[in-house]
């Protein structure tokens, strides 16, 4: 039977008096595993309202580093107990492997360890200006956090929201993506067991033109942090500048991955595999430009295709599957659109393309390993974000056309370059414009580094100090330690 979710507002679980209820779907079989509420505007404002009034309480605002970290650490070891439910919810909800899903949720726990180990680290400056007059530099929470995620990583983004913003002091709203929640009620079940004062934290599922809309608009929203895509992200500014909130935002990428003819090719192909094909390619930071300078191109392509081919794609529950579904049909259909633009572009389909409908999975949403070649930077597959497993990998002579193919886009959000020459590799890294970049590897990341793009793929930055930086304002203190008249008109 499906499980009935509800609403979480001021530390109880509560119906929507939206009788409407969203089917929440296993994306690899099509079963309803839930149905959740969709909240109203006037929902939102009230679960706005009551954020407000207990950030202004300072019931949590108030509390030393030493006590929050506390009550982070407890919904830290909660969810490790819960590891195991948290994983399964997971790989039904989204369609994730079992090793992604075991991966975002142990990320998850050690996000929370992480940020109340920073609260106890995180410390502010003093400055002499003279004799007379010291200045202290102090961070304070900015109050209420509207925190937006989307599908893709229901979990993970989530941790990476809420942590950092209940460190700094804040009290916080938190909206899932609407097709999948599950993870975000269980992390909200341990929350409401957690010592954490009750109308620190809400939980509200619903629409982005509702829910997302009124988060994004309220002028008792201090700060929106938001995950998602180009497109939603400008509205969410446009909606933000009501009240000139301060706004951070994680959106689209269409990172290049770059491979010269002196990389270890076995390398490059496994971690090229990994940067695409990782999370069924529904990942922002994915390497969906494969960029093979002219003399190692045709062996890397071969390689590449054949390896591809071999890529195990079931569902996530399924322990021998090495690439799980696509979340929605809507979503698959997207996909495959973009593959008929590509041939009809003139690219080549070197292998992929299709909907997987064998051994079962017709129920699901299951699409090929896709590979394009004889690509121009001027098709959409190689401009637009696809987002899902499929690749375009284009031909470059050196250096300087590389450079200039990889930063030939409105995105600026991840890339990676190839070479056993460290010298020309980190002389190219450091010409390609975007945040987050890597060196003989794709997708390896370190939570204590601030994660985020350049250009159109955003504004801020998530994790480390960074991702704290995001939830707090700063203020300067100014101590005049010689108290006599100023006699400025004398």
């Amino acid at each position: 039977m499906a499980k009935e979710l509800k609403l979480y507002i001021n530390g109880k679980w509560v119906d929507s008096s939206n009788p409407e209820k969203q089917d929440i779907l296993n994306p690899a079989n099509q079963e309803v595993i839930a149905k959740s509420p969709l909240a109203t505007v006037e929902e939102t404002e009230e679960a706005i309202k009551i954020a407000k009034l207990t950030f202004e309480s300072g019931v949590w605002s108030e509390r030393s580093p030493l006590e929050r970290s506390t009550v982070l650490l407890q919904i830290a070891e909660k969810m490790e107990e819960h590891l195991e439910d948290i994983i399964e919810l997971e790989i039904q909800n989204n369609g994730k492997t079992r090793r992604e899903a075991q991966s975002d949720a142990t990320g998850a726990v050690y996000t929370f360890r992480f940020y109340a180990g920073l609260l106890n680290n995180h410390k502010g400056q003093i400055y002499e200006y003279s004799e007379k007059l010291q200045t202290m530099i102090v961070k304070e929470p900015m109050g209420v956090a509207g925190l937006i995620v989307p599908w893709n990583y229901p979990l993970l983004m989530s941790v990476w929201k809420i942590a950092p913003a209940l460190a700094a002091g804040n009290c916080i709203l938190l909206k899932p993506a609407e097709i999948t929640p599950m993870t975000a009620v269980k992390v909200f079940e341990i929350i409401d067991e957690s010592d954490l004062p009750k109308g620190v934290a809400q939980l509200i599922m619903g629409s982005g033109s509702k829910v997302g809309q009124a988060i994004a608009e309220s002028d008792d929203v201090d700060v929106v942090s938001f995950t998602g895509s180009t497109a939603v992200g400008r509205n969410i500014m446009q909606a933000a500048a009501g009240n000139l909130k301060k706004v951070s935002l994680e959106l689209g990428g269409k990172s290049p991955n770059i491979i010269f003819d002196d990389a270890n090719l076995e390398t490059a192909i496994t971690y090229s595999l990994f940067g695409i094909f990782m999370g069924s390619g529904q990942v922002c930071s994915s390497g969906s430009r494969i960029l093979v300078q002219e003399g190692i191109f045709d062996d890397f392509v071969a390689e590449y295709v054949k390896r591809a081919k071999g890529i195990k794609v079931g569902p996530g529950n399924d322990e021998n599957s090495q690439m799980g579904a696509i979340v929605s049909e809507k979503h698959m259909e997207k996909i495959l659109n973009y593959i008929q633009i590509g041939k009809e572009e003139g690219a080549t389909l070197e292998c992929g393309g299709n909907r997987i409908e064998r051994d079962g999975m017709h129920r699901g949403f299951f699409i090929e390993p896709t590979v394009f070649t004889d690509v121009t930077s001027d098709m959409r597959i190689v401009r637009e974000e696809i987002f899902g497993p499929v690749v375009a990998i284009q031909k470059f002579k050196d250096e300087a056309e590389v450079i200039r193919i990889a930063n030939d886009t409105e995105y600026g959000l991840a890339g990676a370059v190839f070479s056993k020459d460290q010298n020309k590799a980190m002389r190219v890294i450091k010409k390609v414009r975007a945040g987050i970049t890597w060196i003989n590897a794709y997708h390896l990341t370190n939570i204590q580094a601030p994660w985020g793009g350049y250009k159109q793929s955003g504004i801020g930055r998530s994790l480390g100090t960074f991702g704290m930086d995001e939830y707090q304002e700063v203020k300067q203190i100014n101590i005049n330690l010689e108290t006599k008249p100023i006699q400025w008109f004398e």
